[in-house]
């Protein structure tokens, strides 16, 4: 008994067949064109997967019930067997207590699994909580013998049931409540109180109320469902918001002035049940089955209706084989396509769409009669009890053969629902649904299913060509053309092609019928949409060709350059403007695409029709247009050109040099010949401003020189032989124009004085003997320094009188004298200043200090006398090798290098062997013919080193800027520190 349900968590897993099931296969469908073969690899597991439980009572089980995964059962005569399906390897066994002859009539489980109320046929009832092991009586209860109970799924909690309604053999209608606490001192019952609000009928009897429903709808409406042997009852009604702990009565006391809303069937066969299906747990119910004589009434539940709750109401009748005299069903369990239906021997199991028993399976005798179906909202298992066994049935896929009974009924898309991860069956269903609305004329809707299919694409097309309905056919292309995968280039190519030839067959239809302009607008900007879709621009794109020749065989020029634009075939678009004569809207085009290569080749075209807009164009592209290359477009038409046109050639070749500052020499020579042309205003303010060194100027001198000499223009000559540094050809050709432009060019040469004299010259020459202005050659003088009088009088006439040359005369004269004076006072300053040298190098040498014993190094602080050292005016005092430390890092490399080669000269030296004979001033001796004395090395050494304190002098000056450590050596001396 401890291992009842062991197998409940892996059950999903395991599944033994043990039932045949007949199917409707695919292939009976009628479609005999589908892309998919179906190959199953193994058989497919049935619906409905009967398990029997391996579980032996010790006793025979009267009574079943499940709800929540708590299983109860009543076994013999006083035990009740509880197993929480979680824990199924933990039952609890419960003793009723009861010494008489009661029995368990039935036994009634809440939608929670805590509370089970036990029905004895004593009338009499007993309560037992899922959390105690004590049964506690229901007083109030005595005295009935319960057939029904609705419990209460809005208020049911697990320590109270709520208000909950209770049916009766008699007909009775009770509300009662039943609390799992232990009450108070003087109310030890757990039910709370027990009152009749409804008696039911049947033909002026009472009838027993086999069955009690309890629903809450929208807006606090209430929907109660009570059933006997032959009727089925309905009752409606509000309970306000917050009153619902108050119970059922209201909505029985709303209906007591009217006839209770029923249903009725002839034939009674003593019982009746009614079966409910939820789709998700704590939910609505959504559909119904009521289990009577007549058959079994199934529909739907609808709690939007005012007065009924039941909807789209069926009646299965029941099939020959059951018997109401000794084969009478037994119970009915409801799931979302099928209702089960239990009869003594076996178990049917009928489709709710259409009716057909879909499956039966028998038990065998041995185990007893079947008694009772019951289905557990919670896990969706449906067991069945005999006496002596206990089964269990799995339902999986239910919906899986859904799609071919609404396919059936044409009602396509809850077909194409239930099949969305079977694209077999999609097929099959969107196969039948496109047949169907092409039977029924409903051209396009079978085009978008007919697309969707594996339905050989020849057949579907030729259908819809053979019944003349080209827009179904071109809405079956658009839509097989979406379906397409990038790879399909072929297919792609065809179906482009195809939807092309029929939107302009379409197209000139329209036109050529006299349709309305908006039609035919609507139909062109599809057929636009169609071309400018960027799923299939690659298409287009390597196909261009063929599409462009269909347009032009339909005549579709307006069509043709939309297209042109979508393929960024802009030089086709430009050139169709052109040819005619649009050469705005070329330059439109031009303009807004802005393709550098589209302006080299249609400016020609176009700067002869509209120039200024073409330049303004130009302008606008700035930079990203090389202005030589636009340069044929210019020089064509400025030669025989209009003067818009050749003002509209400068105006841009000025906005290059001035805006863009282009450097190219072949602009800045075209806009010299433009202005040498048509524009000399202009010319002499160009070569001003384009400097005056040959290095700044941008244009070629020689043909600037040839040009402006052509045109006669000597002004801008001479600037040209300024500007080449041909200073003598610029002033002789001065001189013909201007004698001050000719002064203004003799200056130029600063740097050559023989050079400035001889233009000087030339130019007093001229004044002198072309002029003949005395007065003026005399202004040459003042004008350039580097001219006397001298110089200028072998050019005048020998009439000439002194008169005119005295003052020039005269100033000469006192000009020499002056400089005589200024060289006498230099010489005497020369004088003194080398006097002056001289005493103090005598001084210098008679200079000494007095470096006392105790005297220190600056710089390394240990006694001065101990080594070589050297004495600075500032009395700093350093060791020889110390201050070459201090100064080596502050030098120049030059000056290092020079130190370095000083010193190994010093150390190759040999001094040599002094005599006590010889004089001390041999020790001066040179070492080598061309060799410096090592006394001289010496004393360059000290030049070096010792020309200034390192502390005092302008070396610590120059070095305030460095840092204290090396850059280079910080990381070494910060660690050091650390």
């Amino acid at each position: 008994m401890a291992s009842i349900l062991d197998e409940y968590e892996d059950s999903q897993s395991i599944r033994h067949p043990i039932q045949q099931h007949s199917r409707v296969s695919a292939s009976n469908i009628g479609i005999t064109h589908s892309g998919f073969v179906n190959v199953r690899l193994e058989e497919e597991k049935p619906i409905f997967n009967k398990q029997r439980i391996d579980f032996s009572p010790p006793e025979k089980i009267n009574h079943f019930a499940v709800c929540n995964n708590q299983l109860c059962m009543s076994l013999g005569k006083d035990t009740l067997l509880r197993i929480d399906l979680g824990k199924p390897d933990q039952p609890n066994q419960v003793e009723l207590g009861r010494k008489d002859d009661s029995k368990v009539y039935k036994l009634f489980l809440d939608h929670t699994g805590s509370h089970l109320v036990i029905s004895l046929n004593t009338n009499e009832c007993l309560y037992l909580n899922r959390n105690t092991q004590k049964v506690r009586g229901l007083s109030r209860w005595k005295g009935h013998l319960i057939e029904s109970v609705a419990w209460n799924r809005v208020l049911g909690t697990e320590a109270s049931t709520g208000p909950i309604l209770v049916g009766t053999s008699l007909g009775l209608i009770f509300e009662a409540e039943i609390s799992a606490s232990e009450g108070s001192l003087f109310n030890t019952n757990p039910d709370q109180y027990f009152r009749q609000v409804h008696a039911l009928e049947e033909d002026g009897q009472p009838a027993p109320v086999c069955c009690l429903e309890v629903e809450r709808g929208v807006d606090s409406k209430y929907f109660i469902v009570a059933t006997t042997r032959k009727r089925l009852f309905q009752f409606v009604g509000k309970v306000p918001e917050g009153s619902e702990q108050q119970g059922f009565g209201s909505i029985f006391a709303q209906n007591q002035e009217l006839l209770p809303s029923f249903q009725e069937f002839p034939v009674n066969m003593g019982y009746s049940e009614i079966a409910f299906y939820t789709p998700k747990l704590r939910s609505c119910p959504k559909a119904f089955a009521w289990m009577m004589g007549n058959g079994v009434l199934y529909g739907q539940l609808d709690y939007g209706r005012p007065d009924s709750l039941l909807s789209d109401v069926h009646v299965w009748e029941y099939t020959p084989d059951i018997d109401l005299s000794f084969n009478k069903p037994l119970s009915i369990v409801l799931t979302q396509f099928h209702f089960l239906l239990l009869l003594p021997d076996r178990v049917k199991a009928v489709c709710t769409l259409n009716g057909q028993v879909v499956h039966e399976d028998v038990f065998p005798d041995k185990f007893g009669a079947l008694k009772r179906m019951i289905k557990d909202p919670a896990g969706g298992l449906v067991w069945i009890y005999t006496e002596r066994a206990v089964f269990r049935y799995h339902i999986q896929r239910e919906s899986r053969d859904v799609w071919q009974m609404y396919t059936s009924m044409s009602r396509f898309d809850l077909a194409k629902e239930y099949c969305r991860d079977r694209p077999e069956c999609m097929d099959i269903v969107l196969a039948k649904e496109a047949e169907h609305c092409f039977q029924n004329k409903r051209y396009l809707e079978s085009a978008k299913c007919y697309a969707l299919t594996q339905n050989y694409f020849e057949e579907i097309a030729l259908k819809f060509i053979e019944a003349k309905e080209e827009e179904a056919l071109k809405e079956f292309l658009l839509k097989k053309l979406s379906s397409l995968k990038p790879a399909e280039r072929t297919q792609i190519t065809l179906l482009v092609t195809w939807l092309t030839e029929l939107y302009l067959n379409r197209l000139g239809q329209l036109e050529s019928s006299g349709a309305e302009s908006t039609m035919i607008q609507e139909a062109r900007q599809e057929f636009r949409s169609f071309l400018g879709g960027s799923r299939h621009k690659e298409c287009f794109y390597n196909n261009r060709s063929t599409i462009y020749d269909l347009l032009a065989s339909h005549g579709n020029v307006d069509d043709m350059v939309y297209f042109s634009v979508v393929m960024q075939d802009y030089e086709r678009v430009i050139s169709h403007h052109c040819q005619h004569d649009d050469y705005g809207a070329a330059l439109e085009v031009l303009s807004k695409h802005c393709d550098e290569k589209l302006f080299y080749k249609f400016s020609p075209v176009l700067m002869q029709h509209i120039p200024g807009k073409v330049v303004d164009a130009w302008i606008q592209m700035g930079k990203r247009l090389d202005a030589k290359r636009l340069i044929p477009a210019l020089v064509n038409y400025s030669q025989t050109g209009s003067a818009q046109q050749i003002n509209e050639s400068i105006r841009y070749m000025e906005f290059c040099v001035y805006e863009l500052a282009v450097k190219d020499e072949a602009i800045h020579n075209y806009l010299l010949s433009l202005y040498a042309k048509y524009k000399p205003d202009s010319l002499l303010l160009y070569l001003g401003q384009a400097g005056t060194h040959p290095s700044e100027i941008h244009y070629d001198l020689k043909y600037a020189l040839r040009l402006c000499a052509e045109h006669g223009y000597l002004r801008a000559c001479v600037l040209v032989y300024r500007i080449m540094e041909l200073y003598e050809e610029a002033v002789d050709l001065a001189l013909k124009v201007d004698v001050d432009l000719a002064k203004s060019c003799a200056d130029l040469p600063e740097d050559d004085e023989e050079l400035r004299k001889k233009l000087w010259l030339k130019i007093a020459r001229h004044v002198v003997q072309e002029e003949k202005d005395v007065k003026k050659a005399m202004n040459c003088l003042s004008s350039c320094n580097l001219l006397k009088i001298e110089d200028i009088l072998p050019f005048f006439p020998d009439f000439v009188t002194i008169d005119h040359f005295k003052e020039a005369i005269c100033g000469s004269l006192e000009e020499y004298n002056r400089h005589i004076e200024g060289l006498k006072q230099e010489m005497e300053e020369a004088t003194e200043s080398a006097k002056r040298i001289r005493e103090d190098i005598q001084e210098m040498r008679n200079k000494y200090g007095v470096v006392e014993s105790q005297e220190k190094c600056a710089a390394c602080d240990f006694p001065l006398l101990n080594r070589p050292f050297y004495l600075f005016l500032c009395g700093h005092m350093f060791h020889y090798d110390c201050l070459l430390q201090e100064v080596g890092p502050h030098l120049s490399s030059y000056r290092q290098t020079k130190l370095e080669e000083l010193q190994k000269k010093l150390a190759a030296t040999v001094q040599p062997a002094r005599s006590r004979s010889r004089p001390k001033e041999e020790d001066t001796v040179s070492l080598g013919a061309g060799q410096p004395s090592r006394e001289q090395i010496k004393s360059d050494i000290d030049d070096i080193i010792a020309s200034e304190c390192v502390y005092c002098g302008e070396l610590m000056i120059r070095s305030i800027d460095r840092p204290f450590i090396d850059p280079q050596k910080y990381e070494e001396e910060k660690s050091s520190w650390l």
